[in-house]
């Protein structure tokens, strides 16, 4: 399974609707302004969202998009189901022999166990972090 760019950019939006939570709507103006990316692609991304009842739209001058429910109730898996379909490593999983299929399904399984586990509230405090992860080398 390969994440495409309706699933990364979706998450972005819905990660940014995360952060201002409680702030009221958000425009895609504003979302794609501070992530360099297209407000026009955001805006056919939105839609299934919206329909999913992920997000809703608030009209007018100060209109924009807001969450329909908490980060923490929100899960990437969520997000990324209504932009990218099932989640499945390989199609035709019935069809392999067991041991493939055993695999398949074992991936398949952990895919969904680290985005139905990963909220829109984890996503939103990890990307608020100053400090980077990685190693520190001493010499």
């Amino acid at each position: 399974m390969k994440i495409s760019t309706k699933g990364r950019y979706g998450l972005t939006i819905m990660i940014e609707l995360a952060k201002k939570h409680g702030e009221g709507p958000i425009s895609l103006k504003t979302i794609a302004q501070a992530n360099d990316l297209s407000e026009h692609y955001l805006e056919q991304l939105i839609a299934p969202l919206r329909n999913a009842g992920l997000v809703k739209s608030i009209r007018g001058a100060y209109g924009g998009y807001i969450l329909t429910n908490i980060p923490s109730k929100i899960t990437a898996g969520d997000v990324i189901r209504v932009l990218e379909g099932p989640i499945a490593p390989v199609e035709g999983i019935e069809d392999e022999e067991p041991a493939k299929r055993e695999l398949w399904i074992r991936i398949r399984d952990a895919i969904k166990d680290v985005l139905d586990n990963t909220t829109l509230e984890d996503l939103a405090n990890h990307s608020n972090d100053e400090t980077p992860e990685g190693y520190m080398f001493y010499i």
